[in-house]
């Protein structure tokens, strides 16, 4: 994997560069669509692709490990051909998921003790056989195992989990070094920085995870309930730290103020659910503001549903109509949703390339912030 910052604003600490994996360029920043299970709800393959031009999706380990099982997605050739996807993958280790299993989940050193939420079968992740689950997968882009901690959580469990989180991540880059990819392209590690909010333990673990010199780094264990300024104010901790010239992953961010802010900060990529999430139920993310397309106020109003033009489906659809569908439950309404607001965050983290590219980012950034709290 290969990455290059091709502009910087002079006003912030954000960039836009570019990633070239063996799969596809990524211009950075980049928004990358969540394919929990080897799928972007309700978006075909051919949509991701050709309409919205997305060059990386995420799958999870977790999830793929139980269906439809490691040994299938080998067969089949790696999780590219199984879901016929040409460009790049990149596979979350399922620290999260088990996080949030809670009570069906025991951590110990040698790992985390788990019992299937599909059939309550037992397992156990290591940070060992979570890089060879992800070198079965076949992504292009691999994490470490670490515990994505709760919020709120005290500093000595924090800190606890931290050196626990450490002490896997040294087992899973050996594991990494010591072993190679199975589909003849290389595979990219990208160790996480934990620590809860505190700076203390957000600067020891940024520190432990620059000192590795992987490809790229990520943020993790923020967005999990803690206000959003303390979220911003962990990135300027860690983003000190992480060098420059690697790119920085915030795993599972956010709204699209969030994204901005991120940016501003030095993060270069994202995931989140959000869009098809709540693009399903009825939530709309626009140029103007946000949009709860089940208000009986949209229901005679024939206009595109983003003005702005920010979505791929602006021309062919009205408010009223997609309402129509929503509040019907027809399966097509929760399509052209999810596909809206995915071209929606597409659109502005590509936008926000194009605003540092320019040198306006930070101005540009303030306006954009001001229409996207707006609610409709």
């Amino acid at each position: 994997m290969k990455f290059e910052v091709l502009f910087s604003d002079p006003l912030s600490s954000a960039r836009a560069g570019k990633i070239i994996t063996e799969h596809s360029e990524i211009m950075t920043p980049v928004f990358m669509p969540v394919g929990t299970a080897g799928s972007v709800k309700g978006v075909h393959q051919h949509e991701l692709e050709k309409d919205l031009n997305v060059p990386v999706i995420l799958g999870n380990t977790y999830h793929l490990f139980l269906r439809p099982g490691i040994e299938i997605i080998e067969k089949a050739g790696g999780l590219h051909r199984f879901m016929n996807w040409n460009r790049s993958i990149l596979t979350d280790s399922g620290g999260y998921q088990i996080f949030s299993l809670a009570v069906n989940r025991k951590l110990k050193d040698e790992g985390a003790y788990f019992n299937s939420h599909i059939d309550g079968s037992p397992h156990l992740f290591t940070p060992e056989n979570v890089v060879d689950i992800q070198r079965k997968i076949g992504a292009d882009i691999i994490m470490a195992f670490d515990e994505c901690t709760p919020w709120p959580c005290d500093y000595n469990y924090a800190s606890k989990s931290l050196n626990m989180t450490h002490v896997w991540l040294d087992r899973g880059w050996h594991r990494y070094q010591t072993t190679s990819s199975l589909y003849g392209f290389d595979q990219a590690f990208f160790p996480i920085v934990q620590g809860s909010v505190y700076p203390e333990l957000r600067i020891r673990s940024a520190e432990k995870v620059a000192a590795l010199k992987a490809e790229g780094n990520a943020i993790g264990g923020l967005s999990v309930g803690e206000p959003s300024e303390e979220m911003y104010a962990m990135l300027e901790v860690v983003n000190h730290i992480l060098p420059s010239d690697k790119p920085r992953y915030l795993m599972g961010v956010g709204t699209p103020v969030n994204i901005l802010e991120a940016i501003s900060r030095g993060v270069d990529m994202f995931d989140c659910v959000m869009p098809t999430r709540n693009g399903r139920n009825g939530q709309l993310f626009t140029g103007e503001g946000i949009i709860n397309i089940k208000n009986r106020k949209w229901m005679d109003d024939f206009t595109p549903v983003d003005p702005e033009g920010y979505s791929i489906v602006d021309k062919q659809y009205s408010r009223a109509y997609l309402r129509h569908l929503i509040v019907s439950g027809e399966i097509l309404g929760a399509q052209i949703a999810s596909i809206h607001n995915l071209a929606f965050y597409i659109r502005l983290v590509n936008e926000a390339f194009e605003q540092i590219r320019q040198g306006n980012f930070s101005l540009w950034k303030e306006n954009m912030i001001k229409k996207l709290n707006t609610r409709l």
